[in-house]
């Protein structure tokens, strides 16, 4: 008996082992695949750009064994060298072996598939460790669960990290080891400024162990707010840190409109696009919600804490787009824990049939299928299998046009090359340490990747000139948008910049600066324009007429 127990461990050891590898396999597949359907560090935005260069930058101060290299580069903004913080530090040391390479674009992007497939890989991992049932459907329903997540999982950005983080702080709470919680939290609010969530997260389980076993666990909390101060003041931007984080939230979060305009990841969905977009993530909630049962409150602990965590992100995500990357995953993993007893048998009316239906399916079953039904255990299974496997076929679809719509929309990002003539232009003919007035602000990570040699207006986010300075950040945006007649010698006094660069989009700025008669396009192509203020303001009758647009294999005028 003694061997036939050891026997079945080691099977179902085994079996676990090959689900944790195939899933591995899996997402790394998934990951690989949208990675390379760009050949620029992804996605849509621009910020992995700046994330890369300034791991590289982060490299060689650590090599002068300083954790605080000098940001120079947004002088008129909070991230003003006496004020800057890096508040990725952690996902920035992270990212250093991987840009180190002759291509730091390829590092960015295997960087990218690790973090991206790890974040995903512990949400099923939670799954496995749990014993939920059924487990490679979830799987496909964790890859399947939003579109958005994973475009914005395969970011060279931080958020795969807080993911994993929530996870792991998640597994710890739920075998009540609490004081680990000091590291999780300490090594988070290193790595990203959403570590917020893992407060949310012990906050919730609290109230949780309240209502469940009527008593107040305060050992969570203790441990987490013990690890998050730490992580905030041993920290070489402490205070500056501080300031930044308050920034942050008195800014972002916010129901009403923002003062500046912002990325459109901190605009709301449309209610059609938050539906289709995120489609298996919604029909997880309402599962999630149907088959939760509060009756038995020590079984019904996990479920209730998933409940409470992916509604709360379901809000937010409401709310804010760039929640997206959170709240998908949790959703699966509540409609998981939620049918868990279902699928244990514990509970049985959601596939409990009446005798008289069970004898009516009986000549079904014997006629039609060749299978016999000796029980009612043996009914409900069958019902089982065969609803998991509708719903594999189904979420597997799922799967393929969001995998299929995701390359699409990485396929069509801006190549790896934009804006690299232009900044080269600047590097080679600008001299080193000017300002540079770039007429959008996330276009700053693409010039600083190319030209970390010059300084610029607004990046990184527009709200860090609008807190820096409002009145100058008005005026940026007036200027930005056509609505300065004479923009020349407001940019060159109140910005300090004689060079501009914009993307050939910007029309109404166009206009003005043509008709103004300041300015000289010095460079041109497909992608931007560079102009610069003359020292006298020209009539526009003898206004020279804008440069030829060179073609693709010209060399940049210099």
């Amino acid at each position: 008996m003694k061997n036939f127990f050891k026997s079945v461990s080691q099977s179902e050891t085994t079996l676990r082992t090959a689900q944790f590898v195939i899933g591995a396999i899996a997402i790394a597949f998934v990951f690989w695949k949208l990675q390379f359907s760009t050949s620029a560090i992804c996605c849509g935005d621009f910020d992995g750009y700046y994330h890369v260069k300034w791991s590289g930058i982060l490299w060689e101060s650590i090599k002068h064994r300083s954790l605080k290299p000098n940001f120079p580069w947004l002088p008129l903004t909070t991230l003003n060298p006496r004020d800057y913080v890096d508040h990725h530090l952690l996902f920035h040391i992270l990212q250093i072996p991987f840009v180190r390479s002759a291509d730091p674009r390829i590092g960015a992007k295997i960087s990218s598939i690790i973090f991206g497939g790890l974040a995903v890989l512990s949400c099923y991992w939670l799954l496995l460790r749990y014993r939920i049932r059924y487990l490679l459907v979830w799987l496909i329903a964790l890859l399947a669960c939003s579109a958005p997540f994973l475009f914005r999982m395969n970011m060279a950005k931080a958020p795969p990290l807080a993911i994993l983080f929530l996870v792991i702080g998640i597994h710890f709470i739920f075998t009540r080891k609490y004081w680990p919680l000091l590291i999780v939290a300490l090594l988070f609010t290193w790595a990203y400024d959403m570590f917020l969530l893992l407060i949310v997260v012990v906050c919730i389980w609290v109230g949780v162990i309240a209502w469940t076993e009527h008593r107040f666990e305060w050992r969570p909390l203790m441990w987490v707010l013990l690890g998050t101060a730490a992580g905030l003041v041993i920290n070489p931007y402490f205070p500056h840190n501080l300031q930044l984080l308050y920034e942050h939230a008195k800014i972002k979060l916010t129901a009403s409109e923002f003062n500046t305009k912002v990325g459109s990841e901190w605009y709301p969905y449309d209610s059609w696009e938050f539906l289709g977009n995120s489609v298996v993530a919604c029909v997880a909630m309402v599962v999630g919600y149907i088959a939760f049962d509060p009756s038995e409150k020590n079984r019904s602990q996990y479920p209730l804490f998933f409940l409470i965590f992916s509604t709360g992100l379901m809000v937010m995500t409401a709310r804010w787009k760039r929640i997206a990357e959170y709240w998908p995953p949790f959703a699966v993993m509540f409609a998981a824990f939620s049918l868990q007893p279902w699928f244990d048998g514990t509970r049985s009316w959601l596939t409990r049939l009446p005798n008289d239906v069970l004898q009516e399916l009986q000549p079904f079953f014997d006629r039609d299928m060749k299978i016999v039904i000796k029980s009612e255990t043996d009914a409900h299974e069958l019902i089982r299998t065969l609803g998991v496997a509708i719903v594999s076929v189904l979420i597997g679809t799922a799967l393929f046009f969001n995998l299929r719509s995701t390359v699409k929309e990485i396929g069509q990002s801006e190549e790896h090359s934009h804006y690299k003539a232009g900044a080269l232009w600047l590097r080679a003919n600008v001299p080193a340490g000017e300002r540079i007035f770039n007429t959008d602000w996330d276009d700053f990570p693409r010039l600083f990747y190319y030209d970390p040699t010059h300084y610029y207006i607004s990046g990184l986010d527009p709200s860090y000139l609008f807190d820096k300075n409002p009145d100058l950040s008005q005026l940026y945006d007036r200027i930005t948008l056509g609505k300065e007649d004479d923009p020349g010698p407001l940019i060159r006094d109140r910005f300090g910049a004689r060079y501009i660069f914009s993307d050939n989009g910007h029309h109404e700025f166009f206009a003005s600066a043509n008709n103004s008669g300041w300015f000289d396009i010095v460079y041109e192509d497909e992608q931007c324009t560079i102009m610069h203020i003359r020292d006298q303001k020209q009539s526009n009758e003898t206004a020279e007429p804008p440069l030829d647009q060179p073609s693709g294999d010209e060399t940049p005028p210099k």
